[in-house]
């Protein structure tokens, strides 16, 4: 995707380009320690699956997604979900920048959007935008109502108009706050929870295997990092590396204790099952 054409240059606003692109083989590298949940797992690769069926499935007349949203506590993987998505259909990753879209003036806001959703409709992507509540919150929660529905009336009709061969992915950690029609948009949700013990050993055991480390130490780090976010377990790991690689000596346990009490991440109980 050249952005020296004309065609497919990102549209801009207050100066800078209102996304960043990834190419695939950038968003392969972001992926290469996603841990899914099997729940979300499965719904990846169906939805994967039914794009690169694309051909049969309009025989049937059967409609293609091309919506999806994800919402859950912060560093639970949603946005490596969207690298994931763009990676496997070989196509770039379009990460949205609120900050260059979201104007003082909600109407220039409504515009921006526009201008964006007609540049994902234009060159064959994954559109990604994070913390989508701060664009699709109900319209009845706000002092500024009218114009607050104009941008989401905007937002609608640009999923409405979405089609072709891009998909939209949209994140939040606030699911409660997003308007209802906003909802029913979208054909594939996604609910993240914190990791479980198996997801977190998994995790684990993708950022540490290539370092030299002492024996028997998944199994005390899996335990030791109980109610952490991804996000946060690959910190604190990052963090116990250093101190081994500034020590010369293999990964221990007393590493990623120090990294830890130095972290100090706000953890979450448990999570319960999900079946």
């Amino acid at each position: 995707m050249s952005k020296s054409s004309t065609n497919n240059r990102l549209p801009r606003a207050k100066g800078i380009d209102m996304a960043s692109i990834y190419t695939p083989k950038e968003c392969a590298r972001k992926v290469r320690h996603i841990v899914l949940h099997p729940s979300n797992k499965q719904i990846v690769e169906e939805f994967i699956k039914i794009i690169h069926m694309k051909e049969k499935f309009e025989e049937h007349d059967v409609p293609i997604p091309n919506k999806v949203v994800m919402f859950g506590p912060p560093g639970t993987g949603k946005t490596l979900t969207a690298f994931y998505i763009a990676q496997q259909l070989d196509i770039p990753l379009i990460v949205v920048r609120l900050d260059a879209i979201i104007h003082s003036h909600l109407g220039e806001t409504a515009s921006n959007m526009r201008k964006i959703f007609d540049y994902a409709k234009s060159s064959p992507c994954v559109l990604f935008l994070d913390e989508f509540d701060a664009i699709a919150r109900t319209r009845d929660n706000s002092d500024e109502i009218k114009e607050m529905a104009r941008v989401v009336n905007t937002l609608l009709q640009c999923l409405d108009e979405f089609q072709g061969d891009s998909i939209f992915a949209a994140a939040t950690n606030l699911e409660d706050e997003l308007d209802q029609a906003v909802w029913r948009r979208f054909d594939t949700k996604m609910v993240y929870h914190m990791p479980d013990v198996a997801s977190r050993r998994a995790y684990i055991r993708l950022l540490i295997a290539d370092f030299e480390q002492e024996d028997l130490l998944y199994e005390p780090i899996t335990d030791l990092l109980s109610g952490c976010s991804f996000a946060d377990i690959e910190q604190i790991v990052l963090k116990a590396k250093r101190k081994a690689i500034i020590e010369s000596s293999p990964l221990t346990f007393d590493h990623m204790r120090g990294s830890y009490m130095e972290y100090k991440p706000k953890v979450m109980a448990e999570p319960v099952p999900i079946n």
